[in-house]
């Protein structure tokens, strides 16, 4: 079975990274796309050009969509794609909150359809190397996880600067540090928020925060995202018996790199990658119903949780 996506925004992203990863997957075909711009949306080199959301998630020959637009967005079209039967990849944050997460996975269930954010990033091997190396006990107990993402950028006419559209630096960069905790540790965490501090823009939003936490009772977290900050992208891990840190290439938006990974003195190195042609591969084969990696929807929700957490702290 051929999975027939169809793509609703037409984006920086969706230009960039997913329409050639979809062209690129064995067994899925970029079926139809719709966005503001039909033009734009023929860049993608679809089947099918619609010229509106809806009669693309009406369109009997589009099996899953994968959505990018807005945050504040979200909820209304992953909600519209599965009541109208199809299987959905949606762009991270998946929602603005958890209570919309939980709206999102109730629909999901009835429907019998599969959800999934796009954090792309769990699908780097790199990542995936982390994970292992940590829930094997290769570090012994961990003591505490350590994370940045932060950048300087023009922000003007971008709804992340805007509180309404689902903009800010937790949001937008916070969430893949709170999904890289999840993985890292299982999927299961309890966590406790122990300081929160943010710098607000003019327009209300947070241009950064930095976080610690408590995960698990016992490992000390602390995650740093910034819109307005020098780059900087790092984790490290420290165990009682060894220490993990990210090398070369950045930490989270590893794409077509070399990357480094140091693990106590030991040095493993990765080629480059396409982490987006790998989401699809899994995503595109679990709709099959196939074996793949997929995290489950219990993942966003938790994350969606700890994000409520930390902006209301």
């Amino acid at each position: 079975m051929t999975v027939r996506w169809g793509f609703i925004g037409a984006g920086y992203v969706a230009s960039r990274a997913m329409a050639p990863a979809v062209h690129a997957a064995s067994g899925a075909e970029l079926y139809a796309v719709a966005s503001r711009d039909a033009a734009r949306s023929g860049e993608l080199e679809p089947a099918v050009v619609h010229d509106s959301y809806r009669a693309l998630i009406e369109d009997p020959n589009v099996d899953a969509v994968y959505i990018s637009l807005t945050n504040v967005q979200h909820k209304e079209w992953v909600i519209a794609a599965l009541e109208a039967g199809k299987h959905v990849l949606c762009e991270k944050p998946l929602a603005l909150n958890a209570d919309e997460v939980r709206s999102m996975n109730a629909v999901a269930e009835r429907h019998q359809r599969l959800l999934v954010e796009a954090v792309w990033t769990r699908w780097q091997p790199r990542m995936k190397r982390m994970a292992q190396v940590i829930q094997r006990g290769d570090l012994g107990d961990i003591q505490s996880i350590s994370s940045a993402f932060t950048f300087k950028g023009d922000l003007t006419g971008n709804y992340r600067s805007d509180p309404t559209m689902g903009g800010g630096a937790l949001l937008d960069v916070g969430c893949y540090q709170a999904h890289l905790w999840m993985m890292l540790l299982g999927e299961t965490i309890d966590y406790s928020i122990e300081s929160v501090e943010r710098t607000e823009g003019s327009t209300g939003i947070d241009l950064t925060t930095s976080v610690q936490t408590i995960l698990n009772g016992s490992i000390r977290a602390d995650a740093l995202c910034s819109f307005d900050m020098t780059p900087e992208q790092r984790i490290s891990v420290m165990g009682s018996t060894a220490a993990m840190r990210t090398g070369d290439g950045e930490a989270f938006t590893l794409w077509k790199q070399d990357a480094t990974l140091m693990i106590g003195d030991t040095v493993e190195t990765f080629a480059p990658d396409d982490a987006f042609a790998l989401m699809v591969q899994d995503v595109s084969a679990a709709i099959r119903g196939e074996s793949a990696e997929v995290f489950p929807t219990s993942s966003s929700l938790r994350v969606a949780e700890i994000l409520d957490s930390i902006r209301t702290t």
